[in-house]
């Protein structure tokens, strides 16, 4: 093998591609096969989602309802039994606060929490956060806990 006789490997080179818009000898020029006008024979053309050829599309038909309160506000659900677990792993004493939830991956630093009535408490905990159920809230205090809303 040297410089002369030097190929591509096999199935590595495809050339029957057709070269468009290169003279009208080639029989590919002119229009460059995209047909007269319209926004498909344009450059930079690209179908817009949902584009139904010029009829009002379905998002557009189909009317709106429903409600957004504004004013909502979004409680980060944590309940008795994932205290619980993080207790026997020995990641939470007696106290837990916002800093160790979020340092335990429970909750966001901006978040508002709620403590949840799933599962059962045995340890005694001193919990301070934003809201509690009121069964998470009896649960606590028969373990011997203290609630504290925040």
């Amino acid at each position: 093998m040297d410089l002369s006789n030097l190929k591509p490997a096999k199935g590595s080179v495809q050339s029957n591609n057709k070269r468009v818009g290169r003279g009208e000898g080639s029989g590919k020029g002119g229009t460059s096969t995209r047909g007269h006008k319209g926004a498909k024979s344009r450059s930079g053309y690209s179908k817009k989602i949902g584009f139904e050829g010029g009829q009002m599309p379905l998002q557009r038909r189909v009317p709106k309802f429903g409600f957004t309160n504004i004013n909502r506000k979004e409680y980060q659900g944590i309940n008795l039994d994932t205290l619980q677990m993080l207790v026997d792993n020995g990641r939470i004493k007696d106290a837990v606060d916002m800093q160790v939830l979020v340092e335990n991956g429970l909750a966001g630093k901006n978040e508002l929490v709620k403590i949840l009535g799933r599962g059962e408490l045995k340890a005694t905990l001193k919990i301070s956060v934003h809201k509690f159920t009121a069964s998470a809230k009896e649960a606590i205090e028969a373990a011997g806990g203290e609630v504290v809303t925040l």
